[in-house]
């Protein structure tokens, strides 16, 4: 089974989870071994940079997402 069959969510809250959950997998997918992202999280937990980076990749796909369930309608 998939761990994502589709983008619909019943609430935009629903949503916002999903495109962290995206944004989640995209760096677990990318870098696999545990023990190397555990690694480097300290080094981006405290770099503003970093933050904002992860804030616009969680807002792209919050976009996906709502664009796919219709939200601004």
């Amino acid at each position: 089974m998939s761990w994502l069959p589709n983008l619909q969510t019943e609430t935009p809250e629903e949503g916002y989870q999903l495109a962290i959950k995206l944004s989640r997998m995209a760096v677990k997918l990318t870098q696999p071994d545990e023990d190397a992202r555990n690694k480097m999280r300290p080094g981006y937990a405290s770099n503003y940079d970093s933050l904002i980076a992860v804030s616009h990749v969680v807002a792209v796909n919050f976009q996906t997402v709502s664009q796919a369930n219709n939200y601004w309608r």
